[in-house]
């Protein structure tokens, strides 16, 4: 069973959230038989909804026989000590729903890392109301000992196990950022896609790539990075990195926990922003996303919205005022061909075409130049090579001080 509850001017927002939380309930293979929503302005610090309605829950749970009751709204510890007290199943919160589905798809190690640290760190502050089984300290004889020395262990150890799983993953940055590093001497351009969770990244990735990443029809079917070599129709090549989904709502805990997995969107040359034009909240997604990219400074990164599923829809549903659009289907590929040359145009104005004449029997010259640009096109004759090229900024500063003087 799933509860929302805020005030009844919110109405809308809180029951597009519930339905949400249903689609992730859904994904985490929860099959949802009813739901319960309370207006109120405030929400109470002991039961979050109020004392009458937490008493109707538990008639609907024992009724429906639900095992499960998700909260659309973080608990405190108090709020699931007393739920739990009162309810006859497990309750959980939206961060717990959203924790257990990152603990399910992450696949590659940094992920799994992540979750069981944002995991541990949901977990710390809530060891207190965690029920009978710790014998909490109370006041009167009998009642000292055991359960504090208890409480501690399990609080030492979960320390323990942050500052452990804190060390493995900077052993992981660092690992990533020696690609990374890599990847920018070697001066390949990249490209992140990015959007809202269920918007087609990953259809796009395996369309664009021939990648075989899980599309699935779910949220957060793709945790890990992907990253593929692309073929844009000049010849060039880009490597094309797909990223976790971005959501409302997200929990704080995560978002500390997965900015190392997003930090490869700050090193894109270009953002692809991915939305599902078909979603009557689109323009609501493309807000949240928005939001998060200016948590991660990424605002600044050229951006192209890519209006997709444009085949599910008569009309459409929204007109972003994004300088950069295009609408597509990742399902036809006449509209990926379209996205490949807008993408191209859109990395072009970084480049400059040049031409050169390089004499026959000056190979070092000829040799610097391929290492450092993209030849597009070469004639020789008896005394010289003619070369025309394309350079950034970065390349030509790399070019030989010879070489930069013959450039026309």
């Amino acid at each position: 069973m799933l509860v929302g509850c805020g005030p009844k001017r919110d109405e809308w927002e809180i029951l597009s959230t519930l339905e949400e939380l249903k689609r992730l309930a859904e994904t985490s293979e929860a099959e949802v038989i009813g739901q319960v929503v309370q207006f109120r302005d405030r929400r109470d610090p002991a039961w979050l909804i109020g004392k009458g309605k937490a008493e109707e829950v538990a008639k609907m749970a024992e009724e429906h026989e639900a095992d499960l009751v998700i909260f659309d709204h973080e608990l405190s510890p108090a709020q699931i000590r007393n739920l739990e007290r009162r309810l006859p199943c497990k309750v959980i919160d939206r961060t717990q729903l959203i924790l257990d589905i990152f603990a399910q798809r992450a696949q590659t190690k940094e992920g799994r890392i992540q979750v069981e640290l944002a995991q541990l760190e949901y977990m710390l502050p809530r060891l207190v109301g965690r029920g009978k089984e710790l014998s909490r300290l109370g006041g009167g004889i009998g009642t000292r000992g055991p359960g504090e020395k208890k409480l501690e262990t399990d609080r030492r150890h979960i320390y323990r196990q942050i500052r452990d799983l804190k060390k493995q993953l900077e052993e992981v940055k660092k690992h990533r950022r020696l690609h990374q590093e890599r990847r920018k001497k070697t001066e390949v351009t990249q490209v992140a896609l990015v959007g809202y969770t269920n918007a087609g990244k990953s259809t796009l990735l395996n369309r664009l790539t021939g990648a075989e990443v899980l599309a699935e029809n779910k949220l957060f079917a793709t945790l890990d990075p992907t990253s593929r070599l692309l073929d844009l129709p000049s010849g060039q090549h880009v490597i094309l990195t797909d990223t976790v989904g971005f959501i409302r709502n997200l929990p704080h805990h995560l978002v500390a926990a997965f900015r190392s997995t997003l930090e490869q969107v700050r090193e894109a040359d270009l953002l692809l922003h991915v939305v599902d034009a078909a979603h009557p909240e689109a323009s609501e997604q493309i807000a949240a996303v928005e939001e998060v990219l200016e948590e991660l400074q990424a605002t600044e990164i050229p951006t192209l919205m890519v209006l997709n599923k444009a085949d599910l829809l008569e009309r459409p549903q929204v007109e972003p005022a994004a300088q950069e659009m295009i609408r597509i289907s990742a399902l036809r590929d006449e509209d990926l061909a379209k996205l490949k040359e807008k993408i191209e145009g859109m990395l072009r104005p970084k480049q400059m075409t040049v031409n050169l004449a390089i004499p026959i029997d000056r190979g070092d010259l000829l040799s610097a130049l391929y290492r450092v640009a993209e030849v597009v096109s070469s004639k020789a004759d008896e005394a010289a090579m003619e070369i025309e090229c394309r350079l950034t900024d970065k390349q030509l500063e790399k070019l030989p001080l010879e070489l930069k003087q013959r450039l026309t």
